[in-house]
């Protein structure tokens, strides 16, 4: 039952980051003509409200990120969130892993960024403030947390296991001993 639950999870988290990574995460990387007005503004209201100018001129390292979200992670979704509705396909485990480690390593440094990077005051302003900065952690701070509970999900749930029931070798690995 909570194995359920936590897929539940997981297909939420990858069916809605397909609409993020297109409409709004790719924006950094993409001619800006080829967003409609009403998508460069909800990105500028949410540099705006959030004090994330990362998002409005992302520094290079970000937008290799953002590269590798649009290359590896973005055809990987869908993949992902049906893997996750049907619900106990063991073969989304080296997939996730593969996933999961990757995006959890890559949110170590933008975080390390948003908490300790001193940011300039104009014309793209940082967060400044202990609350600002926490704020700003908070909207990233998913994109670590669900990627951390897949990856232990992926390791240690029987259901995900690649080993058969009782823990017994197969023939095979029997023969290779």
């Amino acid at each position: 039952m909570f194995l359920r639950f936590l897929e539940i999870i997981f297909f939420f988290y990858f069916a809605t980051h397909i609409p993020i990574t297109l409409f709004i995460d790719l924006q950094a990387l993409v001619p800006e003509h080829v967003y409609p007005q009403a998508l460069k503004d909800v990105l500028r209201w949410y540099a705006a409200d959030f004090k994330d100018p990362m998002v409005l001129d992302p520094p290079f390292w970000f937008k290799s990120f953002i590269f590798c979200e649009a290359l590896v992670q973005l055809p990987f979704f869908p993949v992902a969130a049906y893997a996750f509705m049907k619900g106990n396909c063991r073969w989304i485990r080296t997939p996730a892993i593969v996933y999961a480690t990757h995006v959890a390593t890559s949110l170590i440094p933008i975080l390390a960024h948003i908490l300790f990077h001193d940011f300039p005051v104009a014309p793209h302003p940082g967060p400044q403030t202990s609350k600002e900065r926490l704020t700003l952690v908070s909207v990233y701070a998913p994109y670590l947390v669900i990627p951390i509970m897949l990856l232990l999900t992926m390791l240690f749930s029987t259901a995900y296991s690649t080993s058969p029931p009782g823990g017994k070798a197969s023939s095979r690995a029997k023969k290779l001993k």
